[in-house]
């Protein structure tokens, strides 16, 4: 048996929020964190012989806003640092529209939800414990 023709196909380029609408859902995402998610998972930071998480915050990459923990290590294991690992991320499909993603241990973003406001999106990052950052030792 031959092999099938291939054929090319359009894709459009992923929708990117303007730039007042995009400092908008950042500040939305920030007040989220800080009233939300800070007091939930990091209300004091507490050192530790290995990694210890010392931050959570949100940035843009692309057309998607990741929330991201910061963490640090003590240096008794291993070099001393701080490095950062998102948890979860909403990209921008649209005004008001979003798809929700989680990141695998695996290094991967895996979707759990399509074409959610951003008030359904943050309600289900506040009650999905798959979408939570890890917690602290």
């Amino acid at each position: 048996m031959g092999k099938r023709p291939r054929i090319w196909v359009w894709a459009p380029a992923p929708a990117k929020p303007p730039e007042a609408e995009k400092r908008a859902i950042a500040a939305t995402c920030d007040a989220f964190i800080a009233s939300v998610l800070v007091p939930r998972f990091l209300p004091e930071i507490r050192p530790s012989d290995f990694n210890y998480p010392i931050a959570l915050y949100g940035k843009w990459h692309g057309n998607a806003y990741r929330f991201i923990q910061g963490w640090r290590t003590s240096g008794k294991h291993g070099p001393a640092g701080e490095f950062e690992q998102p948890f979860t991320r909403i990209t921008y499909r649209g005004p008001d529209r979003f798809d929700l993603f989680w990141f695998r241990h695996t290094g991967q973003w895996w979707p759990m939800q399509e074409g959610l406001t951003l008030a359904e999106a943050l309600a289900e990052i506040e009650s999905n414990g798959v979408l939570h950052p890890t917690p602290g030792a």
